[in-house]
C-alpha cells in the first residue's frame, strides 16, 4: 500500500481519518448518533491539514468492530482511526477487545492518559477500558484509538485540562498523536495551538 499512498491523497499532507461510532441503539436509528459529529467538529478545529473522513456507525458487535477497523486501514488507507463508545464494563462493551484483535501492536499509554484526564471529573473513570493500537499492513501503519462515548468526554480527553487562563494543566492525548503519526510514516500533522498544541522533539519539527 505504501507505494500508492501519496498518489491516493489529494495533497501530500492530507490526513485520512476513520471515525467509528459504536452503539446498538444509534446504529438501529433509536436515537441520533452524537459521537461522529462531535469527533469531526473537534478534529476540524484542531487539525490544520486537509482531512478526509470515513465514517462508520455500527452495533456493539466484536466482529463488526474489528472488520470496520481493518477496512478503514487496509482498504481506505486511514492514518488515524478513532472509535467512540463500547469501552465500559458491561457485557455489550467489546470495543477494546475488538480493537486489540485488529491491532498488531498495543499503545496502552493513550488509555492510561484518558483515564487520568477523566478522573479529574468523575471517579467512575476507572471503569473505562479504552486502549489504542497500531495496525501495520503492507508497509502502511495506522494509529487506532478508543475514545469515550459522550461528546463532552471526547473533547476533554482529546484536548486535556486547562486553567482559567488557558494554560494546559494536563495534556490531552491528541498532543501526542501528530508525532506518533510521524514515527509510523504518516503525513506531518499541524495543529491549531489555540485548541491543542502538538508535542514533538525539536529535531522533529518542520519549519
Amino acid at each position: 500500500m505504501k507505494d500508492t499512498e501519496t498518489q491516493n491523497r489529494n495533497t501530500p499532507n492530507e490526513i485520512k481519518i476513520g471515525l467509528i461510532s459504536i452503539s446498538d441503539r444509534a446504529s438501529k436509528g433509536v436515537y441520533q448518533d452524537e459521537g461522529i459529529p462531535a469527533l469531526q467538529t473537534w478534529l476540524m478545529k484542531a487539525i490544520g491539514n486537509p482531512c478526509t473522513f470515513h465514517e462508520r456507525l455500527i452495533a456493539d458487535e466484536s466482529e463488526i468492530i474489528t472488520e470496520s477497523i481493518i477496512e478503514l486501514v487496509d482498504e481506505l488507507g486511514c492514518d488515524l482511526v478513532l472509535t467512540t463508545g463500547g469501552t465500559g464494563p458491561s457485557r455489550r462493551d467489546v470495543t477494546p477487545e475488538a480493537t486489540l484483535e485488529a491491532g498488531t501492536r498495543e499503545m496502552p499509554g493513550f488509555g492510561e492518559q484518558m483515564r487520568q484526564i477523566s478522573l479529574s471529573f468523575v471517579p467512575t473513570a476507572i471503569l473505562s477500558r479504552q486502549t489504542a493500537v497500531l495496525r501495520e499492513i503492507d508497509g502502511h501503519t495506522a494509529l487506532v484509538i478508543n475514545l469515550p462515548g459522550q461528546p463532552k468526554a471526547i473533547a476533554e480527553t482529546l484536548e486535556g485540562l486547562k486553567d482559567a487562563d488557558g494554560k494546559t494543566i494536563v495534556s490531552g492525548i491528541f498532543a501526542a498523536v501528530p508525532y506518533c503519526i510521524d514515527l509510523i510514516g504518516g503525513p506531518y500533522i499541524e495543529t491549531n495551538e489555540a485548541v491543542i498544541k502538538a508535542f514533538r522533539p525539536k529535531s522533529a519539527i518542520k519549519k
